[in-house]
């Protein structure tokens, strides 16, 4: 499968940007789907995590309450819903997937294999 971010932009602090990741080429519900970020100078970091076929959510402490992570498998493609955005925010968000990633590990950059390229979101305070 191949993934293809889209959706970042310039936005201003509390707004809101919905995030896209469209898959090809393979059966996006054999995939857990996560999002990361990495900010200038910064590592990547975890962002947002849905098992294979919906059900359980995990989001990083500092999006919690303000994201949401979802999937449309019908249609092969995620999504990363953004509300209240903060400057802290900005960063160049990666959509990816694994079709083995275990519990354990879901948080982990290192437990997925296929990444899209990333879309740049800048949040102004």
């Amino acid at each position: 499968v191949q993934l293809q971010a889209s959706g970042g932009g310039l936005v201003q602090a509390g707004d809101s940007l919905r995030l896209t990741c469209t898959a090809s080429g393979g059966s996006f519900s054999a995939y857990a789907l996560a999002w990361f970020r990495q900010a200038p100078g910064k590592e990547r970091e975890f962002v947002a995590a849905l098992r294979q076929r919906g059900g359980a959510t995990y989001y990083a402490d500092s999006v919690k309450g303000r994201f949401t992570i979802s999937r449309d498998n019908a249609k092969g493609t995620g999504y990363l819903q953004m509300n209240s955005l903060k400057p802290d925010d900005t960063a160049t968000y990666y959509c990816t997937v694994s079709q083995s990633v275990i519990l354990s590990s879901i948080r982990s950059a290192r437990a997925y294999n296929i990444w899209g390229q990333g879309t740049l979101v800048t949040v102004s305070s």
